[in-house]
């Protein structure tokens, strides 16, 4: 797309595409990541399918912020508030791997401290802070080892002091939950998107417990990134509260637990609560309206008349029997109308995963869509909704490597070709990606960054 790369031009564009592609009926929900660019263009594409009346449950779920950058930012933030002794880290890694020799020195060293130098040194990128994450987690490992290197070279003079070692510790431990949470917001297999709410509990839960810590600096950090926590997860998530209420091994139960642990009141957990149940239900109605007339047969009044035809053409007493008591029950079918499907599914049980068992929700309801002819297709839409724009990134990376500088004029259908069958093959031999959270690189063992394409 040519600049400018405004919020007017990004929906145009966009509109422009789902057109050609013939799809511009079928939207329901844009992800995006956090630029003001992206809001505005958020604001014109919501009004465009508003009016073409595509939208269901007001578009409350339209728009769908990309959880690992909301996470990025969150800890980006935070770190901001406790660089001072973080840099003292990173200025010393820097300094060693800048020389060979250095780190030769250094590597000699710990292994006469009978350390294990398997897990090497890495610098990290200053705006990818999972990397910064990975840095304090390696230095940590060698902290004896620097006092030691000082005394061998006296250029050295950015060692970290014995508070700097502390703090670094007691950050890379809090920050392992949210190391945690962003390898699950990035999985380049397309996690469907019932996966993501538990990660968002325990994060909030840190935070509360962190706000409080005797430290000064671990509170100013927690709070720094509190604000930005309720800047974007403040609201309830409606995808992913949904998403979790159509995976069989929870339902609404755990928003029911884990709300109250989310928000600070009792009445808003509720509040909450209901909301997801409300629209939940508004959703249900949607698709009832929408699909089951078009995908099972239409209305009652075209089968009840199907089955008169049938009577009079047959013209026998057990088929006019039958359908003398069909008229009869009928009274009996209005004055105690059925369940619908997602009462029925909300008051059955859980089911219970056993120990080490894997449990795949978008292939229950595929496997169960007989059942639940309505919810199944709900839930295959629900599950499938990306809550993050990691994979999609991760592709265009992948591409700019495909195609550079040396290999400008390779075919569409070759680059294609190369860039689907090199995602396919990851996927299936499970290997990692090159990007790693947010397009972080991944390092390999001698800390520089490795390029799993080649």
């Amino acid at each position: 797309m040519p600049p400018p790369h405004s919020g007017l031009m990004i929906s145009d564009t966009i509109f422009a595409c789902l057109n050609d592609w013939g799809i511009e009926n079928k939207i329901t929900t844009i992800t995006l990541d956090n630029a003001s660019s992206n809001d505005t263009a958020n604001r014109h594409l919501k009004d465009a399918f508003t009016l073409k009346g595509n939208l269901y449950i007001g578009g409350k779920n339209f728009h769908v912020r990309c959880c690992a950058h909301v996470l990025n930012l969150m800890v980006q933030d935070g770190l901001s508030v406790i660089g001072s002794f973080i840099s003292n880290v990173r200025d010393s890694v820097k300094y060693l791997k800048s020389s060979s020799g250095r780190l030769h020195k250094f590597y000699d060293i710990a292994k006469h401290l009978q350390l294990n130098t398997s897990k090497k040194l890495m610098l990290d990128v200053s705006t990818r802070w999972n990397s910064t994450y990975v840095m304090l987690k390696a230095a940590i490992a060698y902290k004896d080892v620097f006092p030691r290197y000082k005394e061998r070279d006296p250029y050295y003079q950015c060692l970290p002091s014995y508070e700097d070692w502390e703090k670094a510790t007691k950050v890379m431990q809090f920050l392992e939950v949210f190391d945690e949470a962003t390898t699950v917001f990035s999985g380049y297999e397309y996690p469907t998107s019932n996966v993501f709410l538990p990660e968002i509990w325990k994060i909030k839960e840190l935070l509360l417990l962190t706000s409080v810590n005797d430290s000064r600096y671990m509170r100013e950090m927690t709070l720094k990134m509190k604000d930005k926590f309720e800047k974007y997860w403040g609201e309830c998530n409606l995808i992913m509260s949904i998403a979790y209420v159509l995976d069989l091994r929870y339902k609404l139960q755990l928003a029911i637990f884990c709300f109250p642990k989310i928000y600070l009141t009792e009445y808003e957990a509720n509040r909450n609560v209901e909301m997801v149940k409300r629209c939940l239900y508004e959703l249900y109605e949607h698709y009832v309206k929408n699909l089951v007339g078009q995908k099972f047969g239409g209305s009652n009044g075209s089968n009840n008349e199907a089955s008169s035809s049938k009577v009079v053409s047959s013209g026998t007493n057990v088929t006019k029997s039958r359908a003398e008591f069909d008229d009869w029950a009928q009274g009996f079918d209005q004055i105690s109308p059925q369940k619908s499907e997602l009462d029925v599914y909300l008051e059955e049980g859980r089911y219970i995963c056993k120990p080490g068992e894997t449990f795949d929700a978008l292939q229950w309801w595929k496997s169960n869509a007989i059942k639940w002819r309505v919810l199944s297709q709900l839930a295959k839409d629900i599950l499938s909704i990306p809550v993050s724009t990691v994979a999609s990134e991760y592709t265009f990376s992948a591409g700019g490597r495909v195609l550079d500088q040396y290999r400008s004029s390779l075919k569409p259908d070759t680059v294609q070709a190369l860039i689907c069958t090199s995602d396919w093959l990851r996927a299936e031999y499970k290997l990692s990606s090159t990007f790693n959270s947010c397009g972080a690189l991944e390092y390999d063992e001698e800390g520089d960054p490795a390029d799993a394409l080649e």
